[in-house]
């Protein structure tokens, strides 16, 4: 009898509270290993003192901080960061909440398996202010996207979507907050997924068997 396939190795980086990174500890640990199919090996940040790392350290989990400061370049930065997150030997990097753009030697490495959560239906409303600019547009709908990441901003092959609805007495706050809450469930659900069954990418879209 053919033994399960091993878990595969998550490292998760992060830039603030850490909540997708908390969504993905419980339901892990709710699940198992072997049942979700993935463990988190590892967490980075590119900031110490945020409340992500954390709740890392409470988990056990390792953890890394690679500061942009501490380096004399942004590449030199990137190669940082990409060296600490090679290292733990991921199968896939997933972006809670991970506030830079990463570099070329980051996606040379681990392009195709670096997943990030963007609050909007990409390719409407990319960038920085992605729920602002929905409302802004007069928007009836938006929502999420789990994508992979590439070299442009938010434009990476998407992998899957969640819906909001936009209400009429809705301000930034009170919508990114319903988003957030789909966000979370749609990301565990996602990584899950390309853990257990694999996945191929085929120019803008993403296949999972």
């Amino acid at each position: 009898m053919a033994s399960p396939p091993a878990p595969k190795r998550l490292v998760v980086l992060v830039s603030g509270s850490g909540t997708n990174l908390q969504a993905l500890l419980d339901h892990i640990a709710r699940e198992g290993v072997g049942q979700y199919g993935a463990q988190i090996v590892a967490v980075g940040a590119d900031r110490d003192g945020i409340v992500g790392l954390e709740r890392a350290e409470q988990a056990g989990i390792p953890t890394f901080v690679c500061r942009v400061k501490d380096h004399p370049t942004r590449a030199a930065w990137d190669r940082a960061l990409t060296e600490a997150t090679e290292a733990y030997a991921p199968d896939l990097v997933v972006s809670a909440g991970f506030m830079k753009i990463v570099g070329k030697e980051f996606l040379a490495v681990f392009g195709g398996r670096f997943v990030n959560t963007h609050p909007a239906l990409l390719p409407s409303f990319p960038g920085a202010h992605g729920v602002r600019d929905a409302l802004a547009y007069g928007a009836k709908i938006t929502g999420c996207t789990v994508h992979f990441v590439d070299d442009g901003v938010d434009t990476g092959p998407i992998i899957a979507q969640g819906v909001v609805e936009i209400r009429e007495q809705d301000d930034e706050a009170a919508l990114h907050e319903r988003i957030k809450e789909v966000e979370r469930r749609l990301l565990v659900e996602v990584v899950g997924r390309l853990a257990r069954h694999g996945y191929r990418i085929e120019g803008r879209k993403v296949s999972i068997p």
